[in-house]
């Protein structure tokens, strides 16, 4: 993976020179571990609606994404109804696909679901994290432990899952550190795991 230098003379990843909106999300957001359920959520769900566009559409919609989906409040989105479809298929601040759209809201469901079962969504994901720190560059967009997380949440019945948008979600939520060999963030974000407290299940 190559690097990029910004104007302040930091070496980054090569991928967050493509927009000036990728180095504060690159900086503050990816590969820093997250357990916080909202935040789980809502990235799964936009990893979804990424399927088949960039990032950066994705990234410029967010806020809209937010305020379209009830902040991904589970229980707020799970009781969306048709009329809630319409609306949002009718909203232009978002990505207006109806299957991706009623994907959030099965997913809600489920989300609720795993909750009931783990106690939290973050004692489900941070399950499948990948412990063992290899060194970056990575060139791959899938990893064993993404397809292990993809199949698991099929089966469960979640919908826009599959194991590139996983991965993509294990990428940005912490739960692998795959920040380039001199990222100025990847020993931050290395840091950042070490020092997370990694969520346990009910009954741990």
């Amino acid at each position: 993976m190559e690097l990029f230098r910004a104007d302040d003379g930091l070496l980054r990843c090569q991928w967050c020179g493509g927009a000036a909106e990728f180095i504060p999300y690159h900086d503050k957001e990816w590969g820093f571990p997250v357990g916080d359920d909202v935040r789980l959520f809502e990235k799964l769900c936009l990893e979804g609606f990424q399927s088949g566009l960039s990032w950066r559409t994705i990234l410029n919609k967010r806020e809209a994404f937010r305020e379209g989906f009830a902040g991904f409040d589970l229980g707020k989105v799970a009781a969306f109804a048709d009329q809630d479809i319409e609306r949002l298929l009718a909203d232009p601040g978002i990505v207006r696909h109806r299957g991706k759209i009623e994907a959030v809201i099965n997913n809600a469901a489920r989300a609720i679901e795993l909750k009931e079962e783990f106690g939290s969504i973050a004692a489900y994901v941070w399950q499948f994290e990948e412990r063992e720190e290899t060194a970056a560059p990575r060139t791959r967009s899938t990893s064993p432990q993404s397809i292990a997380m993809s199949k698991d949440l099929k089966k469960r019945g979640w919908k826009f899952v599959g194991p590139t948008t996983v991965y993509a979600f294990m990428q940005a939520m912490g739960l692998v550190n795959d920040h380039a060999e001199g990222c100025a963030s990847r020993p931050l974000a290395q840091e950042a795991r070490q020092r997370f407290a990694r969520p346990t299940g009910l009954g741990a």
